[in-house]
């Protein structure tokens, strides 16, 4: 038998403070992108990839905040470019590392939405808040749908929390999947780890 697992008061005021200063840290991120939005550097965004999961399952371990967003072209610009991003964020005092951009102590990874999935998650994202403070998320939905499509090991457990928590609704999972020819992959991933799982 497993012995319970006890904390003194001090190690449960540490586990608290990191907890508040996470959540500090994602408002602060938060403001920043809308801040970023207003000015007009990018124009509709939506939080996908782990964090975005956690609007909808039990919070997990991840290191860095995957937005999507949709980037203004200049006109007769043909390509995307995420330097007016990274200019601005650094002027505020953001710092680089890797493909992520350090927004509040997060590490974020700003994504621009290139395809009908993406465009149609930004568009069907749900308004919601973070310590006040609004923002964007994509739906389950889409969130399972992109992980299904990116196709690696914790996309697939992710899709499996989905599932197993009931946080997406099948029948418009389903619907994605048939509009964004995504009906191959998800009978590899049904075969795989659903099979025998249906009583």
């Amino acid at each position: 038998m497993l012995s319970p697992v006890l904390f003194d008061p001090q190690t449960l005021g540490s586990i608290a403070e990191l907890v508040h200063n996470a959540y500090m840290g994602i408002k602060a991120t938060i403001e920043s992108i809308n801040r970023m939005q207003a000015d007009g550097i990018i124009g509709k965004y939506a939080i996908g990839g782990a964090v975005g999961a956690t609007f909808y399952l039990e919070p997990a371990a991840t290191l860095d905040v995957d937005v999507f967003v949709i980037v203004p072209t200049k006109a007769g610009g043909l390509l995307l470019s995420l330097s007016p991003i990274y200019d601005y964020l650094k002027a505020q005092g953001a710092t680089i590392e890797d493909e992520h951009i350090v927004i509040g102590g997060w590490p974020v990874q700003f994504l621009p939405a290139s395809d009908d999935l993406e465009l149609e998650a930004l568009a069907q994202a749900v308004a919601t808040t973070i310590e006040d403070v609004g923002t964007w998320v994509m739906t389950a939905e889409h969130l399972a749908a992109i992980a299904l499509r990116t196709g690696r090991s914790k996309d697939h457990n992710r899709i499996l929390q989905f599932l197993e928590q009931g946080a997406v609704d099948r029948k418009k999972l389903s619907l994605i999947i048939d509009r964004h020819n995504l009906a191959g992959k998800w009978k590899q991933f049904e075969h795989r780890f659903l099979e025998g799982m249906h009583g």
